[in-house]
């Protein structure tokens, strides 16, 4: 499956093409594992930083999936994966890798979860993948060519973000941690700002809900908790659909505070986050 990409003319990164083919046709095999290999009697492995924090055996799989047939292509390339940590590498390219966002979805039999790929050159993230299998959907984006969804009838579409949206008429997505005293607050910060928008909407996965907003299904995002590997990817996407993707007064997207919204309304949700304290547990 190939979309239109350009070239990093770096010393030792390659072509953003070819590091775009690979997360393509390694994310639709990982999504494919994961359907086709889900035990009926799917259950939690072990647990993280809370008991609803859960990795389950495919997360597993599926990250050693990803990690094998990188490596087998590209075999002194780092990675940075949400299951295994991370491994040292000599190109000047990183993998970061979600293999299932939406891990309590993917166990309940909930639609919105995802693989996430994404290939970093020299700290810089050029290309993305995130495969939505159950909806037959992956999208994709190379830095500087666009973002695209390819939808599992083969037919493509160029993505671009609601652009100009005010506020009140915003549609905003966002998650909650895995801790009580983290999820209390946030119900807080949530009181701040539902009364102020269209709506709010909460599909569990931080790559699904990116990929909504370059898709123009959401108009903006925001949510304190995802890791490098949950926004990798995603953010990629967003930005070459025209989407900013930030963290507070110019911060950039972390853990603390990711942001990500279309022209105007990005500022207008930024603004109103601020004064509410979101980065607090």
């Amino acid at each position: 499956m190939s979309t239109r990409t350009g070239t990093y003319d770096g010393p030792s990164g390659g072509d953003v093409h070819d590091l775009l083919e690979l997360a393509i046709t390694t994310a639709g095999a990982a999504g494919t594992m994961l359907i086709d290999k889900r035990p009926a009697d799917l259950q939690v492995a072990h647990t993280k930083s809370s008991p609803t924090d859960v990795v389950t055996e495919m997360d597993q799989a599926a990250e050693r999936l990803i990690i094998d047939r990188i490596r087998a292509s590209r075999p002194a390339d780092a990675f940075l994966g949400e299951e295994g940590g991370a491994a040292a590498g000599a190109s000047g390219v990183r993998w970061i890798i979600d293999p299932i966002d939406g891990t309590v979805n993917y166990l309940y039999g909930l639609p919105d979860w995802a693989v996430s790929i994404a290939a970093e050159v020299d700290g810089e993230v050029v290309a993305g993948v995130v495969a939505v299998p159950t909806r037959g959907e992956l999208y994709t984006a190379a830095r500087g060519e666009g973002a695209y969804l390819v939808r599992r009838d083969g037919s493509t579409e160029k993505l671009q973000c609601n652009a100009g949206v005010p506020l009140e008429r915003a549609l905003i997505a966002t998650g909650f941690g895995y801790s009580a005293q983290r999820r209390a607050h946030q119900a807080e910060v949530l009181l701040g700002v539902l009364p102020r928008v269209r709506d709010i909407r909460r599909a569990g996965s931080a790559a699904v809900d990116l990929c909504s907003v370059a898709t123009g299904r959401v108009d903006g995002y925001f949510e304190r908790g995802p890791h490098e590997w949950d926004i990798a990817a995603g953010g990629l996407i967003v930005r070459e659909a025209g989407g900013a993707i930030g963290g507070l007064n110019g911060r950039p997207a972390s853990v603390e505070m990711t942001i990500s919204a279309g022209p105007g309304l990005y500022e207008e949700l930024h603004d109103l986050l601020v004064p509410l304290g979101p980065e607090r547990d």
